[in-house]
C-alpha cells in the first residue's frame, strides 16, 4: 500500500506539473507596441490587439515582434565611437573622397512577411541602403555633400529605398534616414573645407550688410529726389505765374493802347525814360499858364507822378 501511495503521488505531481506547463504555454500577453504571429499547423496569422491571449498547446506557436522603430548605423559604431571606413568612405561626382555617416530608422509593417518573406530583412535593408547611398552621393560634388546639399541628398536616398522596399515587399518600411556627419577623410582637406565655409559665412555677412546699407540709403535718396522734384515744380509754377502776370499786364496795356493810343504811347515813353534815367524830371508847359511836371515813375502805382502848377 505504501509503494502504491508513493507512485500515485508521483503520478499526480507529474500530471499537475504537466497541466501547469500546458496552461502557462497556452497563455501569453502582448503590449501596445507588439505584434504576435501565431502559427496553426504552420499557417501564420497576426494578433495585433494587446492583452491576454491563448494558444492551443502542440497545435499553435507564437512569435512576438516589436512595433517600435528600429535603427541601423551606417559608417560608424555608436558603442565604440569608431568610424567604419569601409561603409563611410565614398566618392563624389567631382572625384573627391568624403566620409559620410548615416542613421536609418525603420519599422515592421507586416509581421508575417517580415518573418517569412526573407531570411534577414534588416540585413537586406542595410545592404540596399548602402547601395543607394553610394549611388546618390556619387551624383553630388563634395561641397554639396558636406555643406548645402544634405537635405536634398537625404530626401533622394529615402525615396529610392522606399520604392525598392515596396517592390521587394519585405514587410518593413523606412521611416527616416539622416546624415549624421559628413567630412573629408583627411585633416588637411577638413581644414580646407572649414576655411571655405568660413569664407562663405563672411560673404553672407557682407551681403547682409550691403542689403542693410541699401535699405537705409535708397529711401533717403528717394526722399531727397522727391523733395528736389517738389521744389522744381514749385519754381516752375512760380515762373508760369510770373509769365502769366506779365502777359496779362501786356494784354491790359494793349487794350489801353487800343482805346487811347496817343496817351498810352506817351505813358510808355515816360516809363521807359524813367527806367533809363530814374531821376528824370519832365516839365511841360501847356496852353495858357498851366505847367505839368512829370516826376519819376512811381514804382508802386506803375504810372508817372504828375504835379500841376497854376500860372
Amino acid at each position: 500500500m505504501k509503494a502504491k501511495s508513493v507512485k500515485t503521488i508521483v503520478i499526480c505531481a507529474v500530471l499537475v506539473v504537466a497541466a501547469a506547463v500546458l496552461v502557462f504555454s497556452s497563455i501569453y500577453f502582448t503590449t501596445e507596441d507588439q505584434f504576435a504571429v501565431v502559427t496553426t499547423f504552420g499557417k501564420p496569422s497576426v494578433v495585433e490587439n494587446s492583452g491576454l491571449h491563448f494558444l492551443i498547446p502542440f497545435v499553435q506557436d507564437k512569435t512576438i515582434i516589436s512595433k517600435n522603430i528600429h535603427g541601423i548605423e551606417i559608417g560608424y559604431d555608436s558603442k565604440t565611437g569608431q568610424t567604419i571606413e569601409s561603409e563611410a568612405t565614398m566618392i563624389t561626382v567631382d572625384y573627391n573622397f568624403v566620409g559620410v555617416d548615416f542613421y536609418l530608422e525603420w519599422k515592421v509593417t507586416d509581421p508575417v512577411k517580415y518573418m517569412y518573406a526573407s531570411g534577414d530583412p534588416e540585413a537586406i535593408l542595410k545592404m540596399l541602403s548602402q547601395s543607394y547611398i553610394r549611388d546618390t552621393i556619387g551624383l553630388y560634388d563634395v561641397d554639396s555633400v558636406i555643406t548645402t546639399g544634405k537635405s536634398e541628398i537625404q530626401a533622394a536616398i529615402k525615396e529610392k529605398i522606399t520604392a525598392r522596399l515596396e517592390e521587394e515587399d519585405l514587410g518593413i518600411a523606412l521611416v527616416n534616414i539622416t546624415i549624421q556627419d559628413a567630412e573629408p577623410p583627411t585633416i588637411e582637406v577638413q581644414d580646407a573645407f572649414k576655411a571655405v565655409e568660413t569664407a562663405k559665412q563672411g560673404a553672407e555677412t557682407a551681403t547682409n550688410n550691403a542689403e542693410q546699407y541699401y535699405n537705409e540709403v535708397i529711401p533717403a535718396a528717394k526722399a531727397d529726389a522727391d523733395e528736389a522734384v517738389r521744389q522744381a515744380e514749385a519754381y516752375k509754377q512760380s515762373r508760369i505765374n510770373e509769365a502769366n502776370a506779365q502777359a496779362q499786364r501786356f494784354t491790359e496795356l494793349f487794350e489801353e493802347y487800343s482805346k487811347y493810343p496817343e496817351i498810352t504811347r506817351q505813358r510808355l515813353f515816360y516809363e521807359a525814360m524813367a527806367d533809363v534815367l530814374p531821376h528824370l524830371k519832365v516839365i511841360i508847359k501847356g496852353e495858357g499858364d498851366d505847367i505839368h511836371t512829370y516826376m519819376p515813375i512811381d514804382p508802386d502805382a506803375g504810372t508817372a507822378a504828375v504835379t500841376k502848377n497854376a500860372g
